[in-house]
């Protein structure tokens, strides 16, 4: 029988199969991590942090500096130490984001659509263009050309997308709801139309097949090492949210019945409840702020995937 392998030379390998690029992972860290104990860290200590996925203190340094010009971070300076904050616009876009990554594993469905139409000639191209990669993202569908459809839309990001294109006077937003007597068929036929379903599926196997050994590790582990913990669930959410950022999030009654998307979900929430304390309490340990330590974790960070029950605010490191 195999001898079931150690967290930390799982961190390793799965460093190298998720080949993470330094500004993504970056916004994984300060979403996942940095913003709920407060947003803001010392770059020194996230150069330290990234250090743990080979990233070089140049390259940190560079994706940084594009993040404030992405509006993402904005700088403060206290003598020669930056601190890199998230900014409001920063939030708003996390918030989206985490609304979607850290969802409960059971979501109703209404039966209802979110249509958005787009009429003939009303865009220019570049816009037009623009519109359809940042509606994708949120997990839209192309029914055609001119209109985009979503089963679970999240209302608050879709609308601060068309202000900020400047379309939201030219795009007609319309509410639908699936005549029930039709049943699901032709629906199934339309989905995969307007969704890549097959390289969805593909993907969550593949995250599944990748992370599934790290359960048998932390369940032989009597300590878990804490810095192993903060690489692991910080490479898991990213690879998690990489491929979760591009599924629509279609209910149950338009996927086959094993779906790996809702399986990634609950080993994710499962792995994230036994890597939170360790992690964190690595992660306090390293970075500060300009008023001192890094805070604790507001308590909204526990309600994540329905709720981190095995989770507890991390102790300091001694």
């Amino acid at each position: 029988m195999a001898r079931p392998r150690r967290l930390e030379d799982l961190a390793a390998q799965l460093t190298d199969a998720v080949a993470p690029r330094a500004k993504s992972l970056i916004i994984t860290v300060y979403g996942d991590a940095i913003l709920p104990h407060g947003g803001s860290a010392w770059l020194g200590g996230l150069i330290d942090l990234m250090a743990l996925f080979g990233m070089s203190e140049r390259i940190v340094r560079t994706s940084v500096f594009r993040l404030c010009k992405d509006d993402w971070l904005t700088n403060t300076q206290i003598g020669r130490r930056s601190f890199y904050r998230v900014t409001d616009s920063g939030k708003e876009r996390f918030e989206a984001a985490d609304r979607r990554i850290y969802a409960p594993l059971v979501r109703d469905w209404d039966r209802g659509w979110d249509l958005l139409m787009v009429p003939p000639n009303s865009l220019d191209a570049e816009t037009r263009d623009a519109l359809k990669r940042e509606l994708v993202w949120q997990g839209f569908g192309a029914a055609s050309p001119t209109v985009y459809a979503h089963p679970n839309c999240d209302e608050a990001a879709m609308r601060r997308l068309l202000a900020e294109l400047g379309v939201a006077d030219r795009i007609v937003h319309m509410k639908a709801t699936l005549d029930r007597s039709s049943g699901f068929g032709s629906l199934r036929d339309l989905v995969r139309g307007c969704w890549d379903v097959d390289q969805l599926e593909h993907d969550y196997v593949a995250f599944l097949d990748r992370f599934r050994p790290l359960w048998t590790a932390l369940d032989t582990a009597d300590q878990p090492d804490l810095r192993a913990s903060f690489v692991v669930r910080t490479l898991m959410i990213h690879d998690f949210r990489r491929i979760l950022l591009r599924d629509p999030m279609l209910p149950p009654d338009l996927l086959s019945a094993d779906w790996p998307g809702q399986e990634s979900r609950m080993l994710t929430r499962n792995l994230y409840r036994r890597l939170t304390a360790p992690s964190d309490a690595y992660l306090m340990s390293v970075l500060t702020t300009a008023n001192g330590p890094l805070p604790e974790a507001q308590p909204s960070f526990y309600a994540r995937f329905g709720g981190l029950l095995d989770s507890e605010p991390a102790a300091a490191i001694g």
